[in-house]
């Protein structure tokens, strides 16, 4: 029995490590996709809704000192860029500030830095992951996980969003780039036109 127990476990452990990485791998293929931001946006909410069984998914990006809401799934397009946070205000606008996760497993909405929102139904949900959005070091938003029910967050769930919300940085980068910029030279012409590293930054 305890060996059969001991089977299940690692079974368990297995299907989730695949899970995570068939989420990784489908915000890696967005990457390779020439989508505007928010096509991109929609795309990740989407794809993190589903991977973690949430209720919802938002992503909040900043804009000045303020979050503003982008891509939700469910849909709430009314609301897209039109709920701000202040950094700090709300565990949205603490997670940014803090560059900190967030996770509680149970009526959110009595933590004492809970903001409510009447246009957003989420706010009523009972379990709340939050992670923040890092390009190069600087954060640049938040994405949210939230559950109707009660739902306890595990070590390989959080784990997974915080590596998803790496990965949105870089895939916000590269939808911006290619909304905003043309090539003007081929990748090679574009790397030797770079200023050398200097010794000990970045060389081997």
């Amino acid at each position: 029995m305890p060996s059969s127990k001991k089977a299940q476990d690692l079974e368990q452990r297995l299907a989730r490590t695949d899970r995570q990485l068939i989420v990784l791998q489908k915000v890696s293929r967005l990457m390779a996709r020439k989508l505007t931001l928010p096509e991109a946006l929609q795309a990740i909410v989407d794809l993190v809704s589903e991977a973690t069984g949430g209720d919802a998914s938002l992503i909040y990006l900043i804009d000045n000192d303020e979050l503003v809401l982008c891509a939700c799934s469910p849909p709430h397009p009314a609301q897209i860029g039109r709920i701000r946070l202040r950094m700090g205000e709300g565990l949205t606008g603490w997670v940014a500030k803090e560059r900190r996760l967030a996770a509680i497993s149970r009526e959110a909405y009595r933590d004492p830095r809970f903001r409510l929102f009447t246009d957003l139904p989420e706010d009523t949900f009972e379990a709340f992951l939050s992670v923040p959005i890092i390009v190069r070091d600087e954060i640049v938003g938040v994405i949210n996980v939230q559950h109707r029910q009660p739902h306890p967050h595990t070590g390989s769930e959080i784990e997974m969003l915080a590596t998803v919300g790496e990965q949105v940085g870089c895939v916000i980068v590269l939808a911006r780039l290619g909304h905003e910029a043309e090539y003007t030279s081929s990748h090679v012409e574009f790397l030797l036109s770079m200023p050398p590293s200097l010794p000990g930054k970045g060389s081997y």
